[in-house]
């Protein structure tokens, strides 16, 4: 078995309760309000923009060593740069308000607590624990979005009646993230060091559960009044 195989064993059962989550199951089938889908937008928004300084934070961390997994980064760096404009486009074709959210102006428009804490356990791992573990995040992120984008996006741009260029992040991350998952676990599978692999799956698991918590404030907030 390899690493990456491990990793997604040892974290199944949190991945199971992130993908429970109302959110992912009713965005999925279509079955969510368009202010829910702004909300969603808006908290990918907040945790999206730290990706690229999130990146060069580990990347600069990384013993010397690990220089093979520093150039890789440097690859991440490059395809994820910019991302937060195309949630910003996307919440502007919903009819919201881009700068706003921009500028945290307002509760609705500001990171919930959910996604500013798992934003900080993200620099916290890079700079207090392990630089390694900041990849439990991105396993996280990506598995979720080859999952569930793609299939989320078409089907909300009929429900909600919206335009294509309503759904440029998820509908980009579902197929974009195919690639990277593959790139992922190819460099996941090259961390030999078992300390390094103990802390990417215990980050894992916390990613999950953080990942899991911005879902279900939307869903308290929006989806069971």
């Amino acid at each position: 078995m390899t690493f990456y195989q491990k990793l997604l064993q040892a974290t199944e059962k949190e991945r199971g309760e992130l993908m429970s989550t109302a959110l992912i199951n009713e965005g999925a089938k279509g079955n969510i309000s368009l202010e829910v889908y702004r909300a969603f937008l808006t908290q990918a928004y907040h945790h999206v923009k730290h990706t690229t300084p999130l990146l060069m934070s580990c990347g600069g961390r990384l013993p010397g060593h690990y220089e093979w997994l520093r150039t890789a980064i440097g690859e991440y760096i490059e395809e994820e740069m910019g991302h937060q404009e195309w949630v910003l486009n996307d919440i502007a074709e919903c009819d919201g308000d881009k700068e706003a959210v921009r500028a945290s102006k307002s509760p609705e428009n500001s990171a919930s607590t959910a996604t500013e804490v798992m934003v900080a356990y993200a620099y916290d791992m890079i700079s207090r624990v392990n630089p390694v573990g900041f990849f439990g995040m991105v396993l996280v992120l990506e598995g979720t979005s080859t999952a569930v984008a793609t299939e989320a996006g078409e089907t909300l741009m009929k429900s909600l009646n919206l335009p294509k260029k309503a759904f440029s992040y998820l509908l980009s991350h579902g197929s974009l993230d195919i690639s990277h998952v593959s790139f992922y676990e190819s460099l996941v599978n090259q961390i030999s060091d078992e300390n390094d692999q103990a802390c990417l799956i215990h980050s894992a698991k916390i990613f999950y559960k953080l990942y899991g918590d911005i879902f279900r404030t939307i869903e308290a907030e929006y989806m069971h009044k």
